[in-house]
């Protein structure tokens, strides 16, 4: 999928969904259940809560219990959920020239990675960022 123009929120949806697609069936049948939501930026609150102060920073994140934490004890809770925030997603699109899906899909597997209890430290030797 090519853009001129900076894509609606439907289009991030559909590269998030054919990214998700794309993942191996066993792991992806791990993810069931788990929303997918795309919003344009965090929100003040969110930003606190999380100390960030550029809203920028902060293309994804996961909302939910990492599976390594859940139990059939556990009183039922909201489904985990993964945000997309569009804005940074674009501002990155736009100042590193690199193709959109493959963003998309990088925040969604960094994501994912939280839902499986990996912390950003352990994502980042993953990719091969340290």
């Amino acid at each position: 999928m090519r853009f001129s123009t900076p894509p609606s929120p439907e289009d991030m949806v559909e590269l998030a969904e054919d990214a998700l697609a794309a993942i191996p069936k066993p792991l992806r049948d791990l993810l069931k259940g788990i929303a997918i939501l795309v919003e344009d930026m965090a929100d003040e609150e969110l930003l606190r809560e999380l100390d960030i102060e550029n809203p920028y920073e902060l293309t994804g994140l996961y909302l939910g219990v990492p599976l390594t934490d859940k139990s059939h004890a556990m009183a039922p809770q909201e489904p985990d959920r993964i945000l997309l925030f569009r804005e940074p997603i674009l501002l990155e699109w736009i100042e590193t020239g690199e193709d959109l899906f493959r963003l998309v899909r990088n925040v969604l597997i960094h994501e994912i990675g939280h839902h499986f209890g990996f912390s950003d430290e352990d994502i980042a030797r993953l990719e091969g960022d340290e």
